[in-house]
């Protein structure tokens, strides 16, 4: 039976949501699967990936062929990378401690890069907003100078009048 290991699609129309899953290649996207691997929510930035490593190993191990956009996420999450260890494992080219800390070197070195990333786009984040609270700041100030002068003018007109009507009372 050939596997691939793909993504399934959950989630509402417009905010799609998908599974990670080993399945037969015969059955529908949405259809059967032989095991849930993980989860992928690209909704979020930087994209949210949950994934069992070691599964996705052992069915790499067993001729399960992913699709690209899984042999993607696989790749970053380093499962093919715990894959290829582990054939240098069996052929004797590394230790099993070896392929652990080259693996868990990578592990460290990624999770950084992505909580760089998480804290520049935070960053990006707070500056557009306080640019966004500079701009309505000044938006209002000229907003208000603009009204306070029609309300000196209404009031002028205002005391005209009166000043004409004491004129009149005076006359007579």
């Amino acid at each position: 039976m050939p596997v691939k290991i793909r993504l399934q699609r959950h989630g509402k129309k417009g905010k799609p949501y998908y599974w990670i899953v080993a399945a037969d290649a015969r059955s529908k996207r949405d259809g059967k699967y032989l095991e849930k691997l993980g989860a992928y929510n690209p909704n979020t930035n930087p994209a949210t990936i949950e994934l069992n490593i070691d599964g996705a190993v052992q069915w790499l191990q067993n001729g399960a062929q992913p699709t690209d956009t899984a042999k993607a996420i696989l790749s970053y999450k380093g499962a093919l990378l715990k894959n290829h260890l582990a054939g240098g494992v069996r052929k004797g080219a590394l230790t099993e401690e070896q392929a652990e800390a080259k693996f868990n070197a990578w592990a460290e070195e990624k999770a950084s890069k992505v909580g760089a990333k998480t804290d520049d786009l935070a960053k990006a984040e707070a500056e557009a907003k306080a640019k966004a609270l500079e701009a309505e700041k000044a938006a209002n100030e000229a907003r208000i100078a603009a009204a306070a002068p029609v309300v000196e003018e209404e009031a002028a007109p205002e005391e005209a009048p009166a000043a004409e009507t004491e004129a009149s009372n005076e006359e007579e």
